[in-house]
């Protein structure tokens, strides 16, 4: 779960910066991005074990793929939030496109971006369960695997339960974590009037 959010990550921040700062390129890719945004990872799931076969390969791809789009469309989001006048500002100077972008784009669409990594977390922790309770028998790791082994071999309610009660707990540490290292991150950001911890 932790390789395939963190992958994400490192690919969406860059697309987004890229679709959310070139008009041209975020118009040629909108209908794709639509596209494959609404398909849910665990329907792939029998596509990319054909391709990679069962184990972590196919579980880092399809959290991958999963939790990159709450971070992309979130850096997207706060690209078109940033002042055009502080952009302007900047390019009157002599400033050039990626010097905007690194001094005043992605300080502005760091929030944003934090938020789609707290929303990835959620989304990569529920694919990384589905996927183990689909093939939990051939992966035989974690928790989705727990579940999809405690329902089928007895039913074992108050141990699937618990397992189900251990992934929120996990999902609200993971969320925490992230919020505390965005404020850490972020310092700026706890400075304006009414902005909340």
């Amino acid at each position: 779960m932790a390789a395939g959010l963190a992958t994400a990550v490192a690919v969406a921040v860059p697309c987004g910066l890229i679709l959310g700062s070139v008009p041209g390129v975020r118009s040629a890719t909108c209908a794709l991005v639509e596209f494959l945004r609404p398909i849910p990872a665990v329907v792939l799931i029998p596509l990319v074990a054909l391709l990679l076969g069962p184990g972590l390969r196919m579980n880092v791809t399809l959290i991958a793929y999963a939790a990159a789009w709450p971070v992309l469309l979130n850096t997207i989001y706060g690209l078109d939030d940033v002042d055009p006048l502080a952009k302007e500002t900047l390019r009157a100077f002599g400033f050039g496109r990626i010097a905007v972008i690194r001094r005043v784009c992605l300080p502005s669409a760091a929030p944003f971006i934090v938020t789609g990594i707290r929303l990835a977390s959620s989304v990569a922790i529920v694919v990384s369960i589905g996927i183990g309770v689909v093939t939990g028998r051939i992966d035989g790791n974690g928790i989705g695997a727990f579940i999809a082994d405690a329902s089928t071999s007895a039913p074992h309610t108050a141990v699937v339960l618990a397992a189900a009660l251990w992934a929120g707990v996990l999902g609200l540490a993971l969320n925490a974590l992230i919020a505390w290292a965005g404020r850490r991150a972020l310092p700026w950001l706890h400075s304006y009037p009414g902005e909340s911890g």
